[in-house]
């Protein structure tokens, strides 16, 4: 029987655990690393042939107070465990359809912020909106319209993005998550494929199969024209728009990073109507 998405997933977090991570006594060395199976399923407190059904994709109705126990064996964080319900067929919300279309009143607030990079997303970290200064932000690269393939396949990625790998692993993992919210989503699997097939760092990435969403630590970036910027942001779902996040930079007050957001807004057009350009 071939491995199915949440045996893949499965075995691939109990690889990344140790006895030690979990409170176990390790007795001598081993062949493979991670805990057995035997050792996940004293943790969840299930049988082991269960969870060995479950990893083999043999056992394909969980209950959720399982799903929840496997979930704290493997030290789950909250978005890796949506992801192990979804995989298993148990819903996690009750929200609706996901859209593309982002709605007229929100594009008026972004262009009501000339002085905050702000724009919207979609699960596939495809750039649905921005403002004019989020324009600014990333004009160093020749396609923006989603932010993975700016990361991994735009040769401006790995100048822009200071901490490059850390950009990479948070691509990585949020188009995992994104899989796990729809696993037949042609577009999501196409992308997928596609940075897979360019760029071998994406492929190890991915075989860790790490799970996770927007956080809000800052992030720092090299601009060409207005040189090195550290911004917080912060995600908002939007709410009647399934999938779509509002993300909303800001500098710290009087820093060096605010003044450079100010030039930022100088090269937008509003910038340089109102600069008398």
């Amino acid at each position: 029987m071939p491995v199915t998405d949440l045996g893949a997933f499965l075995a691939a977090r109990r690889a990344r655990l140790g006895p030690d991570d979990v409170g176990l006594v390790s007795h001598g060395r081993r062949r493979v690393p991670g805990l057995r199976r035997e050792e996940v399923a004293v943790l969840a407190g299930v049988s082991a042939d269960y969870y060995a059904r479950l990893e083999k994709g043999r056992e394909r109705s969980p209950s959720a107070s399982v799903l929840d126990a496997v979930a704290r064996a493997l030290d789950l964080g909250p978005d890796a465990r949506e992801h192990l319900f979804r995989l298993s067929g148990m819903p996690v919300d009750g929200r609706g359809p996901t859209t593309d279309r982002v709605d007229d009143d929100l594009r008026e607030l972004l262009a009501e912020w000339p002085h905050l990079p702000a724009l919207v997303v979609n699960r596939r970290l495809d750039v649905l909106a921005r403002n004019t200064i989020a324009d600014a932000l990333h004009a160093d690269f020749a396609d923006t319209s989603n932010l993975a393939r700016m990361t991994f396949l735009d040769p401006a990625g790995r100048t822009f993005f200071a901490e490059w790998p850390r950009a990479a692993e948070s691509c990585v993992a949020h188009l995992r998550l994104a899989l796990g919210h729809d696993t037949g989503d042609r577009r999501t699997v196409a992308l997928v494929e596609e940075l897979a097939a360019a760029d071998d760092e994406f492929r190890l990435l991915w075989a860790r199969q790490d799970v996770r969403g927007k956080t809000y630590e800052a992030k720092t970036f090299r601009h060409s024209a207005v040189g090195t910027l550290t911004l917080t942001y912060r995600a908002f779902d939007v709410r009647g728009s399934s999938g779509q996040q509002l993300l909303v930079y800001r500098p710290a007050p009087d820093s060096p990073s605010a003044d450079a957001v100010r030039l930022l807004g100088m090269l937008t057009p509003a910038g340089r109507s109102t600069g008398g350009a």
